[in-house]
């Protein structure tokens, strides 16, 4: 219970870090941010609390959900101190200005993700929103890589999951229903490949899916700080996310197909194999 409070007080935090870090003014948007803010903690301290969570996944494996977290949440803080809009701006705030200025003309190349996520802009939109877009997409996208780049480390050194602890397939892919149906390992080499393939293609087609809804729904305010740092946040992190989890599935097949091979061959070893 200790170490789930602990997550819910993070969420919280990392919540109502736009609101609290930008000067915008608006009591009923903040009173909505506290209500999500209320109701992520509730969620994250009961699905860390319970025996056996409904939804999260991979509860049982760190360092999974640790390194996604915080990669997220330094982002937010980055893009959040670059759109404080503060008059008394600090030397941090410069800094981290220049280093979202510059990674942003970096990585803003023709057919880029960066790219596209600019001309999902408005056409009249103001010049310091596109800088201000192209500082957060930069430098969300650069720090969304970060957590996957570790990941496979983590996964080539054959440090995840940890060899001290048994993983318990129930608990950490509570979504996957192992009798559904098929050979367990073909599924999850599928799903490991559905994974890879969105989280691939998903930071090009969002800002194409963000172009096309503007025909039948409002555009995006990306003027406004908070929008701009949640769907920078959402554009940068889901496919992150969905690329960590193609490799965590892809890992867990390899250890089953192991798992396997080692019973089979004891069987045999035994005489015990079916004819």
């Amino acid at each position: 219970m200790p170490g789930a409070l602990a997550r819910a007080l993070l969420m919280v935090l990392l919540i109502i870090l736009p609101t609290s870090m930008t000067l915008v003014n608006n009591s009923d948007g903040a009173l909505v941010v506290m209500i999500i803010a209320m109701f992520a903690a509730v969620f994250t301290a009961v699905e860390y609390s319970a025996a056996s969570p409904s939804i999260l996944e991979f509860r049982e494996a760190p360092p999974f959900n640790r390194i996604r977290f915080a990669a997220l949440f330094i982002a937010v803080f980055i893009m959040a101190a670059i759109l404080s809009g503060d008059p008394t701006i600090s030397t941090l705030d410069m800094m981290l200005m220049e280093l979202g200025n510059s990674i942003g003309h970096l990585v803003d190349f023709p057919y880029s993700p960066v790219r596209l996520l600019l001309l999902a802009v408005p056409e009249d939109a103001p010049q310091f929103v596109i800088n201000d877009v192209r500082s957060a997409a930069g430098i969300s996208y650069l720090i969304s890589l970060i957590p996957v780049v570790i990941f496979i480390v983590i996964i080539r050194s054959k440090a995840w999951p940890r060899r001290t602890q048994s993983f318990n397939f129930w608990i950490n892919l509570p979504t996957f229903d192992p009798t559904a149906g098929g050979d367990v390992v073909d599924r999850l080499n599928r799903d490991s490949t559905i994974n890879l393939v969105l989280g691939f293609l998903l930071p090009f087609l969002i800002p194409a899916i963000l172009k096309a809804s503007t025909a039948v729904v409002e555009p995006i305010r990306f003027g406004d700080p908070q929008t701009l740092i949640w769907t920078v946040a959402f554009w940068a992190f889901v496919p992150s996310s969905l690329l960590m989890r193609g490799i965590a599935l892809s890992r867990v097949a390899q250890m089953i197909h192991v798992q396997r091979k080692k019973a089979y061959a004891a069987a045999a070893a035994k005489g015990m194999l079916p004819v």
